[in-house]
Formats: C-alpha cells, sequence, structure tokens
C-alpha cells in the first residue's frame, strides 16, 4: 500500500474510534505504529509524547505529524495530521447539524459514562507500557514519583498546576543534577 494511503488511513482509524483527547489515542498510537507498523521505536514513541506534550496543539496531532513526517517528510506529515483530524471534525460537524441537544438524549448520556470509563483505562494503559519501558535510574523513578504525587496532590486537593510546569520543573532538576555531575566528574579529573 502507498505509505501516504497508510499513513492517513491508520490515523483515520485511530482518530475515529478514540475519545477523550491525546492522552486516550497514546496506547492506539503506540500499538499501530510502534507494534503493527514498525514506523518508529518504543524510544521514539517516550520522546514523540514528551515533545508532543510540551508543544502547542493536541498531544494526538502532534504526534501524527511526527510518525507522518519520520514517514514521509512534510507530505507524510500532511497526510497523517489530516486523517487523525477528519474523523472528529466529521462527527462534530455531523452532531452539529442534526442534534441540537445530543447529550440530552438518555441512551447517549448513559453511552458517555462508559466512554468516560474506557477513556480513563487506555490513559492508564498507556501511562502503565511507558513506566514499563522507562529506563529504571534513580533520578528518574524519583522525578516520576514526585509528578505523581503533585498531580495527585492537585486533583485532590483542587490546586491548578499545569503539566507543562511540572515538566519544566523535571527538566530543571534533571539539568542541574546533570551540570552538578559533570562539574564534579570534571573536578575529579582536575586532581
Amino acid at each position: 500500500m502507498n505509505i501516504l494511503a497508510d499513513l492517513f488511513l491508520t490515523f483515520a482509524k485511530i482518530g475515529c474510534f478514540t475519545f477523550g483527547g491525546g492522552y486516550a489515542m497514546i496506547s492506539l498510537i503506540e500499538d499501530a505504529c510502534v507494534e503493527k507498523k514498525k514506523w518508529i521505536t518504543h524510544d521514539d514513541m517516550m520522546d514523540m509524547t514528551v515533545i508532543a506534550e510540551s508543544t502547542p496543539g493536541p498531544i494526538a496531532i502532534n504526534c501524527a505529524t511526527f510518525v507522518g513526517y519520520k514517514q514521509k517528510g512534510l507530505t507524510g506529515a500532511a497526510a497523517a495530521t489530516f486523517g487523525m483530524v477528519l474523523p472528529s471534525f466529521c462527527i462534530i460537524f455531523l452532531i452539529s447539524v442534526f442534534l441540537d441537544d445530543f447529550l440530552e438524549i438518555t441512551w447517549i448520556a448513559h453511552a458517555f459514562k462508559g466512554v468516560k470509563i474506557a477513556v480513563g483505562l487506555l490513559i492508564l494503559d498507556a501511562a502503565v507500557r511507558m513506566i514499563k519501558k522507562m529506563r529504571k535510574k534513580p533520578l528518574t523513578v524519583m522525578i516520576m514519583i514526585c509528578a505523581f504525587l503533585a498531580m495527585l496532590s492537585a486533583d485532590v486537593f483542587a490546586l491548578r498546576i499545569s503539566s507543562i510546569t511540572l515538566m519544566l520543573f523535571a527538566a530543571a532538576v534533571s539539568l542541574a543534577i546533570f551540570l552538578i555531575k559533570r562539574r564534579a566528574g570534571d573536578a575529579g579529573e582536575e586532581k
């Protein structure tokens, strides 16, 4: 199959059958792009998730753009991105045209309650996969635990902490420790 068509159809399928935003799509993107298609590696997926989270725009679209670009340059990025966006656009357009009070329909409201649970499980699946593949160095484990506790505390105590703030703080801590170790290593070589 033509790679551009394959990129479009793969991401259209993910975009069509995934509710709950980018985090819910991460495990599906990983399954399609790492496990089945072998377009990227697990390390690429981890890096892509971090970069997609810290750049403007929805995480799933940023991931699709990255994979498409890695496979076929600018045209691949456009095909994958369009595939990811088109199903959601069509679904929302049809809902807005035909159903004014869409969520007030009883069976749809109940269906969305079930979708919320499925979205939570998809996000948990993505997190567990990333933790399993993470390099288990003491610093990375400590940063992960601290970030988890900060987000849990923010949720429990209704604090407004941005995930971007946590990522920047974790990056600053990692950079500071790297520079301290490097300075200590340079000082040890001078003696």
